[in-house]
């Protein structure tokens, strides 16, 4: 007894002297962040979750009037002669107010299509995004008749704060507010369609699945995900944990995972821990879900997905969009399509062994109940990029060719591109300022000069931010909004497709610890 005393005395030691010297090293690293602003400070009121389930849209949007009234009158007009620079999203006088554009693309909008809506499609943004991301996915539904609800999520679009006492299950609440004005909208028999991407796609996929416990929600007949937020490194878990010196006034910086210049008008730079913890129940609670309801057989009327996601994601895991969604679908017509590194760049040895081997470490069994198509290009080939067509139950693959080169400045797709045109104004590679100016082109940023220069990260300004593919996307998404019901599988062509065998222990270990060893600092 003696014996078991001690060791547990031992072993509370070890513990309480791990914690104290996570604790030191956290506040150490929090002294050294740049001093708090008007907008790591202060709050917006949101609406409650009861309020979100009891109101409608007009009460959304009339909160979120006040939330916006009230940030120009906190934020904007206090800022101090030192925080109104050129490129401070906050200041009035700066080109990059989100409030001088013709649209300020961080509120909730709706688009209606030309005649009478055919359907309805309800867009989720991203953590730390806004409305913006999906705007060209939104054009192309009210082009083809839907009708676009694309809500601003709680915490976002305003403050970096916002994200600092937010909860996901407000989120949620937004979520189903944002379907009952869809269907509202469009009436009780047309389709309904949910796309979202990187957290908004975690909360579509949760609503789809209490559409089908609660017979009170309204199912949505397709699900587009990009970059879904089914799993995010076990080690966001700790987010909460980093942020708990903050309860002291002198250690608040503590609350942060990094405090950035705010030079983008439509998503935050800066990021507080609650963000990440929220987002990691999220995906717990979902995981839970998807496992749970799978054992139960209740799947079998889920709605068919369509994911789009990059083989190389810092920011989410791939592997868990497959083990943790994917597996437990039934034969309902989903696909997963794969952006694979390109295999042409001829800076090869700068990259990683992971990278060139991401795509055998994530590869399933073949067959499965759902299609694979991923998308790239060959060594042997590099000028031509084509898709590999694996369809729902078969173990071959079919080649279709594609018009758009992989740009040889380009090794990956990143976690943030995936929803944008090359063209786009504030984050294509080639912007297209035709139409609109932002007054800024985050996309063509290439800063060279001495390292330790920058107050940001250069993982942030070397990350691509559009994607060469977006044509083939658009396409695939357009082709369900034509035709809803998932297409029989073609017979496959008398291509081989070679199964990759698991990745050794050794493999894996060396992969995880190369995300540790560089996490994202922004999700």
């Amino acid at each position: 007894m003696s014996k078991l005393k001690s060791s547990a005395k031992i072993l509370l030691l070890v513990i309480a002297v791990a914690a104290g010297t996570f604790f030191a090293v956290r506040i150490y690293d929090s002294r050294q962040m740049p001093m708090l602003d008007r907008w790591h400070t202060h709050v917006p009121s949101e609406m409650s979750i009861a309020k979100m389930d009891a109101g409608d849209w007009a009460a959304y949007l009339k909160a979120e009037d006040q939330i916006f009234l009230t940030l120009r009158r906190e934020v904007s007009d206090q800022l101090t002669p030192a925080a109104r620079t050129p490129f401070n999203r906050y200041n009035p006088d700066s080109p990059i107010y989100p409030p001088h554009y013709a649209q300020d693309w961080n509120r909730s909008y709706v688009l209606e299509p030309a005649g009478k809506p055919v359907g309805a499609v309800v867009l989720l943004h991203g953590l730390t995004d806004s409305p913006y991301s999906l705007r060209h996915i939104a054009r192309r539904y009210a082009a083809d008749g839907f009708t676009v609800i694309a809500i601003r999520l709680p915490g976002h679009g305003t403050v970096p704060a916002g994200l600092s006492n937010v909860q996901w299950e407000e989120w949620m609440a937004a979520t189903r507010l944002a379907v009952r004005e869809a269907r509202r909208r469009s009436g009780p028999t047309a389709p309904l369609h949910l796309v979202g991407f990187s957290n908004g796609g975690a909360l579509a996929v949760k609503y789809a699945l209490d559409a089908i416990e609660d017979p009170q929600l309204t199912r949505p007949d397709r699900l587009i995900l990009l970059s879904p937020m089914i799993g995010i490194t076990r080690f966001a878990r700790l987010a909460g944990f980093a942020g708990l010196p903050a309860v002291l006034p002198p250690f608040a910086r503590a609350a942060w995972l990094s405090i950035v210049p705010e030079f983008n008008p439509f998503k935050y730079n800066s990021f507080p821990t609650n963000g990440g913890r929220q987002s990691y129940r999220l995906t717990q609670a979902l995981q839970e879900q998807i496992a749970r309801m799978a054992a139960a057989d209740k799947l079998k009327t889920l709605a068919p997905i369509l994911t789009f996601q990059s083989v190389m994601d810092f920011t989410v895991s791939t592997r868990a969009i497959i083990a943790a969604l994917y597996t437990h679908l039934p034969a309902n017509g989903s696909e997963l399509v794969l952006f694979d590194v390109n295999r042409s760049v001829k800076f090869g040895p700068l990259l990683r062994r992971s990278a060139e081997t991401a795509l055998g470490r994530i590869m399933p069994e073949l067959p499965q109940p759902f299609g694979i198509i991923i998308v790239g290009n060959d060594r042997a080939d590099p000028t031509t990029t084509f898709a590999r067509i694996i369809d729902a139950g078969q173990t071959s693959e079919r080649i279709q060719p594609l018009d758009t080169p992989y740009p040889p400045e380009i090794f990956s797709m990143s976690h943030v591109s995936i929803p944008f045109p090359i063209g786009d104004p504030l984050y294509g590679l080639y912007p297209d300022n035709s139409q609109e100016d932002f007054g800024v082109q985050l996309g063509t940023l290439a800063p060279r000069g001495e390292r330790g220069a920058l107050v940001v990260n250069m993982d942030f300004l070397s990350r691509v931010a559009s994607n060469p593919f977006f044509p083939y996307m658009i396409e695939r998404i357009a082709e369900g909004i034509r035709d809803p019901q998932p297409k029989a599988a073609p017979p496959a062509a008398a291509v081989a497709y070679k199964k990759v065998a698991p990745p050794s222990t050794a493999e894996a270990e060396e992969y995880l610890t190369e995300l540790v060893a560089e996490p994202e600092a922004t999700p």
